[in-house]
């Protein structure tokens, strides 16, 4: 749990750029906070409060944009995720704290790579691969709060533009997210951290709304996913430390 005025101060503005990136890219909150967050709170409080943050955010951004969600699209993923969600906390609440840190670091790390690499994996596509990438979402946002690159890798292979996955993903985000906060409970935040996540939620919507207008998508996404590169492998050599 956070102590002192610094931490919190640190917790507040880590929530504030994962919510600029969410807002601007439509995932990214938990490539980009997730890693500071566990390593401020450890993971099981880091990775909860990773899930309410980043489920916060999509439903902001969703409120302009649900006209433009595809429903019959995202069924499958969603069910699928519904699924897998349980298993994922279940795994992260039995396994030691090292372990937990360093499969997080890896799991960030090597599906930052495969973004950035724009992967064509044929069993992606269609309804079996909505329900493969799904499955494999909802668990990894259950268990280190990462499942939006799962769900980007599908869109890729379905040949979504940003214009379609963005809202299709802020509702996706809302879902899966109030999925794992529903096995897992809320993050155990004083008062004052609580007043900072959510001043950083509500800043960070205002400023990633802002650079949607003035930043080049591939220099904004190339930004978001090297960030979240560092964080993954900061979190990974923790984790590595400690074993």
């Amino acid at each position: 749990m956070t102590s002192g005025w610094a931490a919190d101060l640190l917790l507040g503005c880590t929530v504030l750029l994962g919510a600029s990136v969410q807002r601007l890219a439509g995932i990214g909150f938990a490539l980009v906070a997730a890693p500071v967050l566990v390593l401020l709170l450890g993971p099981a409080q880091g990775v909860v409060l990773s899930n309410c943050a980043a489920g916060a955010i999509s439903a902001v951004g969703l409120a302009g944009s649900w006209r433009q969600v595809r429903l019959t699209a995202m069924l499958p993923l969603v069910g699928a995720a519904a699924c897998t969600v349980p298993a994922g906390s279940w795994v992260a609440t039995r396994l030691p704290e090292p372990t937990l840190l360093a499969g997080l670091g890896a799991l960030v790390s090597g599906a930052v790579l495969l973004v950035m690499s724009g992967a064509r994996v044929p069993a992606l596509r269609g309804v079996r691969g909505a329900f493969a990438a799904g499955a494999v979402s909802g668990f990894m946002n259950s268990s280190a709060g990462v499942g939006g690159p799962a769900v980007s890798l599908y869109a890729v292979n379905a040949g979504w533009t940003t214009r379609e996955f963005v809202p299709n993903a802020q509702f996706y985000g809302v879902l899966v997210n109030a999925f794992s906060i529903a096995a897992k409970g809320v993050p155990r935040l004083t008062g004052p951290a609580w007043l900072l996540v959510a001043a950083g939620i509500t800043a960070g919507a205002v400023v990633g709304k802002a650079l949607a207008d003035r930043v080049p998508e591939r220099r904004a996404r190339r930004t978001v996913l090297l960030l979240a590169l560092a964080g993954g492998l900061t979190t990974l050599g923790k984790g590595l430390w400690g074993l």
